[in-house]
């Protein structure tokens, strides 16, 4: 008779109740802080978030009842000419700024104003040099990009950032969801329900309750009343 194959070797060493190699076993000094750096990171969470109450609240323009920037924050400046609405939730490492840079006066007031109900996503960014409006009831997903100034590069022997910027008003309508990764460019004016596709580069005006995605971004779905939603934007 044929040899049999030798039993292969245990994976768990003699001894061992849980299974685990030894060189992958934790220490209970590495456990302990462990537990202590997750403990404590809940609790800057907890803590470290900035209401209308406290005294970075108090440097917004607006700062709503019910609403929370999250922490870690992101960067942000020229908070005076930004207006937060009630119950609205800022995510971690969202940057929200007002011009250039710190102290910067700007020639109008809100520069940004964000509604009521709103979630802005995870490391997403709100650049207002002009006039971002987002209407109540607007979420976002993560990591979306949203302002209403491009650098300009008419002049074609200049380096473009030496070149004046080109700001133009931006607009999302109440109740719409803008999708992960998306760039909503200056000029944007977006409808009531509007739904923004993934990773969409947007601009232009686009009407009430539609589907836009892709790059540049189209209008893929579009409500139609007593039909129901259709494909195309029907133009």
């Amino acid at each position: 008779m044929p040899e049999r194959a030798p039993a292969p070797a245990p994976l768990c060493p003699p001894g061992s109740a849980t299974g685990t190699p030894p060189r992958f076993r934790r220490s209970l000094g590495r456990r302990l802080l462990s537990a202590a750096i997750n403990t404590g990171w809940a609790w800057l969470g907890t803590h470290g978030a900035i209401g209308p109450d406290d005294a970075a609240g108090h440097r917004f323009g607006a700062f709503g009842p019910g609403s929370c920037i999250s922490f870690p924050p992101g960067a942000r400046f020229g908070e005076q000419y930004i207006r937060i609405g009630s119950d609205t939730l800022i995510g971690p490492n969202v940057c929200l700024s007002a011009g250039m840079m710190p102290g910067q006066k700007m020639i109008t007031d809100p520069v940004v104003r964000i509604g009521d109900r709103c979630l802005i996503g995870r490391g997403s960014h709100v650049v207002g040099h002009f006039a971002i409006d987002i209407g109540d009831d607007v979420y976002t997903g993560p990591y979306v990009y949203i302002t209403d100034q491009n650098h300009g590069y008419e002049d074609p022997d200049q380096v473009i950032h030496a070149q004046w910027p080109n700001d133009a008003p931006v607009s999302i309508g109440a109740g719409s969801w803008l999708g992960t990764g998306c760039v909503i460019l200056p000029g944007t004016v977006l409808g009531r329900n509007t739904v923004v596709g993934a990773g969409a580069v947007v601009r232009g005006t686009f009407p009430d309750r539609c589907v836009v995605a892709g790059v540049p971004a189209r209008i893929v779905r579009r409500y139609e009343p007593g039909t129901g939603w259709v494909s195309g934007s029907g133009g």
